[in-house]
């Protein structure tokens, strides 16, 4: 029986039947037997002492201690001298057996699809002590309702950090927290249907929840295609009145892919031409192999280009805490219309600061770098050999890779192979938003793959691939 500290009935709110139907102490007893079949108190539930029960129904103690008492020796409750009464009986079968409950069925034994880090290397210790310090120090004053926009102290260190690490070029005024890449482009497509702007182009194929957040902002998303050089500019002037696009030049996903220069230069002249603004998802740009850095195209035209990055590939998505850096057009319509917007708690926005400022964020992406190295060139290992027809893609940075595969293998039967083997991949022909689909393969994550695992989970990837073949 679990004995959990964090279920404790601390409030019970008990359905008494009326003073006729019994003496006081059966109807207490009937009320707390029918919550605990009920289920609303589970077993190992902590109930309440008998005196502030007894002070919370307006009855006597003696009525609560005799209720305890009768469903003790029924097997309701268990008492133990020195601990608090606690519900044993339960409905679920093996509720109390200590065995650990099955792994859900939508868990994958081998993750090998995109879009996690390695959630092992969480660096847990550092995390808690920049918590505790802000627990510790953090001013009274800090406790109270954030500001818009973010902390001070964060919005200050990320520009510090972006004008070093990415080519950024903003002031603290120009950063505003949130929390996710989706929350953050959700938020600005709010203001560009309040500046006129109905539509977005989104690259082809490209991440596919960025593109139901454009639709579910009132925006039309407008597929523009990408190639070996990235988004295809001049596709642009085919779309007359698109005066918004997202992309991700530093590491397009799913491609993996960087735009090249000239199409950066060129996509920047579009945005003036048009009075647009380009969308810029730095995805990824933090872990590079074989090539050198790019920096972030918002350093070429702070007016023209809003800056979307998160915590989610570097840390955890768990953290909740990402950045928009805007032109001051664009963060004045972020403060001023969305009063109510989420913010990441103060405390896990001051802990994050800390890690920035003591170089412990520094250290983790230097760590996590040779990590994902090592454990890309085992995978791109283990593939040439199980699978050496199969050529690969994409690889020079990022947190995943594609794996081409015969224009006549179903690689939507492949994925259903591989999820009957405990094994998460995707598909790459879903992330396109039309049928015009050249790419055909697999999109393969490595970031959340165990180091040890990674042969096995290759075998198994081979064996779903010879099934559907």
């Amino acid at each position: 029986m679990r004995e959990s500290q964090t279920n404790l009935a601390g409030d019970l709110l008990l359905h008494l039947a009326r003073p006729g139907d019994g003496p006081l102490h059966e109807r207490v007893k009937r009320a707390l037997r029918a919550a605990i079949r009920d289920g609303r108190i589970e077993v190992g539930t902590a109930l309440p002492p008998s005196r502030q029960l007894a002070t919370d129904l307006g009855c006597s103690r003696w009525a609560v201690t005799e209720a305890y008492s009768q469903l003790v020796a029924e097997g309701y409750l268990e008492a133990r001298t020195g601990s608090a009464t606690r519900v044993r009986w339960t409905n679920a079968p093996d509720a109390a057996s200590g065995r650990h409950a099955p792994r859900p069925a939508h868990e994958a034994r081998f993750d090998l699809g995109p879009g996690l880090p390695d959630l092992r290397a969480f660096p847990r210790r550092r995390w808690a002590e920049a918590v505790r310090a802000q627990v510790t120090t953090t001013a009274f004053t800090e406790f109270g309702y954030p500001p818009a926009g973010g902390h001070p102290r964060l919005r200050r260190l990320l520009v510090e950090y972006l004008a070093r690490s990415r080519g950024v070029s903003a002031a603290p005024e120009d950063v505003t927290v949130c929390t996710s890449v989706t929350d953050g482009v959700r938020r600005v497509c709010h203001g560009l249907r309040a500046e006129g702007i109905t539509a977005v182009g989104c690259e082809e194929p490209g991440w596919t929840r960025l593109r139901d957040v454009i639709r579910a902002a009132g925006l039309e998303p407008v597929p523009v295609r990408t190639d070996g050089a990235g988004l295809r500019v001049d596709d642009l002037a085919g779309h007359p009145g698109l005066r918004a696009v997202l992309t991700s030049p530093a590491h397009q996903f799913p491609l993996g892919t960087v735009l090249a220069p000239e199409r950066r230069a060129a996509l920047l002249g579009w945005a003036r031409q048009v009075d647009g603004v380009v969308l810029e998802d730095d995805y990824d740009a933090e872990f590079r192999y074989d090539r050198r850095p790019v920096a972030a195209l918002q350093g070429m035209d702070p007016s023209r280009v809003v800056l979307f990055k998160s915590l989610s590939k570097i840390l955890s998505p768990a953290l909740g805490i990402g950045w928009i850096v805007a032109p001051p057009r664009w963060t004045r319509h972020l403060h001023r219309s969305d009063q109510t917007a989420t913010q990441p708690p103060t405390l896990d926005q001051l802990a994050f600061a800390t890690l920035l400022e003591s170089g412990a964020y520094d250290r983790h992406l230097r760590a996590c770098r040779k990590r994902y190295r090592d454990r890309r060139d085992a995978l791109v290992r283990a593939l040439a050999e199980q699978l050496p027809g199969a050529p690969v893609s994409g690889i020079a940075a990022g947190l995943h890779l594609i794996l081409r595969l015969p224009a006549d293998t179903d690689s939507a039967a492949v994925v259903g192979a591989a999820t009957a083997r405990s094994l998460r991949i995707a598909d790459l022909t879903a992330y396109h938003a039309t049928e015009d689909r050249a790419d055909h393969g697999l999109v393969l994550g490595y970031g959340n793959l165990a180091d040890g695992a990674v042969g096995e989970a290759v075998r198994l990837l081979r064996e779903a691939i010879e099934d559907v073949g």
